[in-house]
């Protein structure tokens, strides 16, 4: 309890001295601080909004709508510039917004201009600056919009005197974004003029822009209507600009400064036929992957959907550095010469790494919890070597190794002789597209990655070795969509050894422990097949729109060994199951400082065959910095079950379905400092009834073990990464029974507090 006190009393203090500056201190006497800028609407919300992105002040960032610490913080440092420490705060913090007459006003009319662009012709604004009472040199701005009633398009009609231009549109007007009936707005009529120009430049219209397409707009009185006329006019003096090009020949630049310097004959050229390739050494990438890679083709009219598509695909090769396509006009004539100029990436790299680990628990992830009664982990060492070829065969193959060697001190194994463990990794992997496209040609344009992995335990308890290989395929049906498909890839587990002292008291022994721990530490192979669906919807930052992602995973084991295993003489243990994942996440940006983010997830894995328990790596765990913050790493669930073996509760504390919910608000604090306010519900259960993990099963009444911790967290938004703390307080707790199991009534902080430190948001 003094711990507790200790943690209030500092958050009182800092609280006092933060808050206890002037939020007017840099505000001149006859000025005024901005305090609040509010719309007030008239009917339409979501043109209330969008109208906040049209106030040219807004006032200083709030936390929780409530205070202003980036305010504070700069309230904080002195006058004098020249001092490191004033520089600092206000680096670190937010100058005042000064209230000023000329930007309201600018405010006004933008708002005002942008619901007439949406239809609400006779809209109006009123702006009133109002002084806040009770607060010295500051004022409250509102912004009344009145939007009267709205227009909607009445007849649409064009006039084109190209007859190709007139033909073309002609045959994709159902794909037009206008429609009678429809609510008139400008911004649909400039996305019109987008859709026929992107239209016509993958027709051949090289030159063609917005500017050539104009809409007049007829208004009729006593009438709602807008009768359009869409103008797309040739002329003497614009005739180039409609000038259909076609594509002469691809040229493949390998330096930019040979592109700049063409006129001097320096380089040497190979000629392909329509190809050719001007290079001064040997070919930094082999003719058929770049060929591969354009999608421009010769003969044909330009095209820029094949044009962004070529610029995308040598976005993805490793071995470039950067890429881009210039169009050079033949003169007199329509055709265009396509030169793709490419920035060769360094080759090799390699790197080194040394990091300082804190664990609680077997197998943990990189974020690690804490109790405040028990503070300090099991310390340890983690170096690793890396090695890159970015170019292995002159296609863009990424072929990585990775070599890791980790040493722990493990707590409270003092039966055994060992006291550390220690842990080799290794890993190569080879990355490519079209790796397997002389064998299936429909795959030379679907990345793929092999990989092998060995990693080597060295426990107080056992010896344990991983083998694993795999092929897996990823691509992608649009830029929102991401598909992965693991071709059978083969896991062995292997344990050569295990303690006498840990095999006698665990694994030999007549508790109903028995059948989930031995398996655990017993020989196996897993084979998987797995595919996963990812879908990540753009957001909009301009309008501050909500944003989605959905995941779903589902792979199987043992089922292609099951069929072929007559052909091994010796009878190899093999894991056979199933398993399904899915998530989503929902981001909903409140405001500009402010936003909710929603996920909820469900996974399930089912043991059948020749297996009745899923294997360990394979199983779920609540708790930790991702999953139930109010819980240590791997210390609820399943179900009721109350953990009593600190030494072997990490594994009988997984389970096969997991379901999960949380909600997070964040917030902007100052500088790079945002914060958190969190609320997880789930559990995991077990689909069978194990007898060592009572009260572990999925029922008809699992909700009456669904767990609730919520929390508060800080975000250190870096430029690379995100430094994530959480602490999380336990709110119902469903190994406990009575009062015990709803904390939030009566809090314990030794017993119901959990802080974890991550890299990375938590979904």
């Amino acid at each position: 309890m003094k711990k507790a006190l200790f943690i209030k009393l500092l958050f009182t203090i800092g609280t006092l001295l933060l808050f206890s500056c002037s939020a007017t201190k840099y505000v001149p006497e006859d000025e005024y601080l901005l305090n609040t800028v509010k719309i007030v609407r008239d009917k339409d919300k979501t043109i209330a909004d969008n109208a906040e992105l049209y106030v040219k002040q807004q006032a200083n960032s709030k936390w929780l709508n409530l205070y202003k610490p980036s305010l504070y913080i700069y309230s904080l440092s002195g006058r004098d510039t020249t001092k490191w420490i004033n520089r600092t705060l206000r680096r670190m913090g937010e100058a005042p917004v000064i209230y000023n007459r000329e930007k309201a006003d600018d405010s006004r009319l933008n708002i005002q201009r942008m619901m007439q662009n949406e239809g609400f012709l006779h809209a109006s604004v009123k702006l009133y600056a109002v002084p806040v009472k009770k607060k010295i040199n500051q004022i409250d701005v509102y912004y009344y919009l009145k939007e009267n009633q709205r227009y909607t398009i009445g007849e649409i009609d064009s006039r084109i005197n190209d007859d190709i231009i007139a033909g073309i549109i002609k045959e994709n007007e159902s794909k037009t974004l206008l429609a009678t009936g429809q609510y008139f707005s400008i911004s649909n009529l400039d996305a019109e003029r987008s859709r026929i120009v992107a239209l016509l430049k993958d027709s051949g219209y090289y030159k063609f822009t917005k500017d050539m397409i104009t809409f007049v707009a007829d208004t009729a009185k006593y009438s709602l209507n807008v009768n359009l006329t869409m103008n797309i006019l040739k002329n003497e003096e614009n005739s180039q600009l409609f000038r259909r090009y076609t594509i002469n020949k691809i040229v493949y630049v390998s330096e930019p400064n040979i592109f700049k310097n063409m006129a001097v004959q320096e380089c040497d050229t190979m000629q392909w036929g329509i190809y050719t390739l001007l290079y001064n050494d040997k070919p930094y990438l082999r003719r058929s992957k770049l060929e591969d890679c354009t999608f421009v083709v010769p003969g044909e009219f330009y095209n820029l959907s094949n044009v962004n598509k070529t610029y995308n695909s040598f976005a993805q090769l490793s071995a470039l550095r950067h890429t881009s396509l210039h169009m050079v006009e033949h003169p007199d004539t329509a055709l265009l010469d396509c030169y793709i100029i490419f920035e060769k990436n360094k080759r090799y790299s390699a790197e080194a790494e040394l990091e300082i680990t804190n664990t609680k628990k077997d197998g943990v992830s990189n974020a690690f919890a804490v109790s405040m009664d028990n503070f300090f982990g099991n310390f340890g060492l983690t170096s690793s070597v890396a090695f890159s070829n970015r170019n292995l065969f002159r296609g863009s193959e990424l072929l990585s190794f990775r070599l890791s060697w980790t040493w722990e001190t493990i707590k409270g194994l003092s039966d055994y002789l060992r006291e550390n463990f220690i842990e080799y990794d290794a890993e190569l992997s080879l990355k490519s597209k079209g790796l397997f496209a002389p064998i299936i040609p429909a795959m030379k344009d679907i990345p793929s990655i092999v990989s092998l992995k060995y990693n080597s335990q060295r426990r107080p308890e056992y010896d344990r070795l991983n083998a694993s290989a795999s092929l897996s395929f990823v691509w992608n049906n649009t830029a929102h969509i991401t598909h992965k498909l693991e071709i059978p890839g083969v896991n062995y587990i292997y344990v050569p050894w295990i303690d006498e002292e840990f095999k006698k008291n665990y694994l030999d022994s007549i508790t109903n422990r028995k059948s989930i721990l031995k398996y655990n530490y017993e020989n196996l192979l897993i084979t998987k097949l797995g595919y996963t669906f990812s879908y990540k919807s753009a957001l909009d930052e301009r309008l501050q729109k909500s944003s989605f992602s959905i995941r779903a995973a589902a792979e199987s084991s043992g089922n292609l060994f099951g069929c072929i295993k007559g052909l091994f003489k010796n009878d190899i243990p093999y894991a056979q199951y199933v398993k399904g994942d899915f998530d989503i996440t929902a981001l909903v940006n409140v405001d500009n400082r402010n936003s909710l983010v929603f996920h909820t997830g469900v996974g399930i894995a089912y043991p059948y065959g020749n297996s009745t328990i899923l294997p360990f790596e394979k199983r779920y765990f609540a708790g930790g910095a991702n999953f139930m913050r109010g819980w240590m790493v791997r210390t609820l669930g399943p179900g009721n079950f109350k953990g009593k073996d600190k030494n072997i509760d990490y594994i009988n504390q997984t389970g096969d379905v997991k379901l999960s919910c949380s909600i997070e608000l964040r917030s902007y604090l100052f500088w790079k400092l945002y914060s958190a306010l969190f609320v997880d519900v789930g559990n995991i259960w077990t689909l069978k009834n194990y007898a060592e993990q009572p009260g572990g099963q999925f029922d008809i009444k699992f909700y009456e073990d669904v767990a609730v911790s919520y929390g508060v967290g800080l975000r250190f938004k870096l430029d690379l990464f995100v430094l994530r703390i959480d602490a999380g307080m336990k709110a119902v707790n469903p190994a406990e029974r009575g009062e015990k199991k709803y904390p939030i009534i009566r809090p314990n902080l030794s017993r119901d507090f959990a802080l974890h430190f991550a890299v990375g948001y938590p979904f």
